[in-house]
């Protein structure tokens, strides 16, 4: 009888250990990251391959290092991968195009000022050494970038920095002073609000410079089509090259002026 009964428990052990097996649910999917988004590449890219770390050749502004990794959709590093990056200076101008400024008539063609590429390296890494970007008329503050996999193109995007510190550095900082107040936040830019979270870029200041970060996540078999603006030749443009997305408001224009920290004496 001992034995049956525990012949029986070892029975009965087995049947409970055996539908808890067959009840436990099956193993999670890895997460895939979300892909990020696609933006216009903008009436100002140019092809120059031009690898190089430092971006700033001599223009004026706050320094700036942007890290950037760039990540297939399971989190692997992707290497080797030739990443471009180009933004306008502290007053808005971009190197290699006329028609810059306010006023459109600065021209800077022949120079390549905050523009470069660099390859991933085995984590994925590329960083590049620029200035704060300023503005320039119907866009918040942006850096574009460019990601290539060979010789195709698998994401053109743009990424966006914090208004509050944009609005610090653009009337405190006199390489960044104007004559006008800027047009468009984050939160009012067409552009930023259609690509979403996956374009932000996370801000901090190590010594005296501010460091960007984003993760850039790619679909190296992609094929996407790279949205371009109309020619710049073709009628008038505003100042730098692309339209307002949304016009100027009173309202826009008190959110922005609530951004500016008040002047001190002295």
């Amino acid at each position: 009888m001992a034995g049956e009964a525990i012949g029986r428990r070892g029975l009965l052990a087995a049947i409970g250990a055996t539908g808890l097996a067959a009840s436990a649910p099956a193993a999670a999917a890895p997460q895939r990251l979300p892909l990020t988004a696609q933006t216009t590449e903008g009436p100002y890219y140019l092809d120059l391959a031009n690898f190089r770390t430092d971006l700033t050749d001599g223009r004026e502004g706050v320094p700036l290092d942007v890290r950037l990794r760039v990540l297939d959709a399971a989190g692997r590093p992707l290497r080797g991968l030739r990443t471009d990056l180009w933004h306008c200076d502290a007053q808005g101008n971009y190197s290699g195009f006329g028609g810059q400024g306010d006023d459109r008539t600065r021209g800077f063609e022949g120079q390549a000022f905050l523009r470069g590429s660099q390859r991933t390296d085995r984590d994925g890494q590329a960083v590049f050494a620029t200035l704060y970007p300023g503005w320039y008329a119907g866009r918040t503050t942006h850096i574009h970038v460019k990601v290539h996999h060979r010789e195709r193109a698998v994401l053109t995007t743009q990424f966006f920095l914090p208004d509050a510190l944009s609005e610090f550095l653009y009337t405190q900082v006199s390489s960044y002073q104007r004559a006008r107040l800027r047009d468009t936040l984050n939160s009012a830019d067409g552009i930023a609000l259609r690509a979403g979270d996956t374009v932000l870029g996370a801000v901090r200041e190590e010594g005296r410079r501010y460091v960007a970060l984003l993760t850039l996540v790619v679909d190296p078999t992609a094929r996407p089509v790279t949205e371009r603006p109309p020619s710049l030749g073709k009628g008038p443009m505003p100042a730098g090259g692309v339209r307002p997305m949304r016009p100027r408001t009173p309202e826009g224009l008190a959110r922005i002026r609530a951004l500016v920290p008040p002047r001190t004496e002295g």
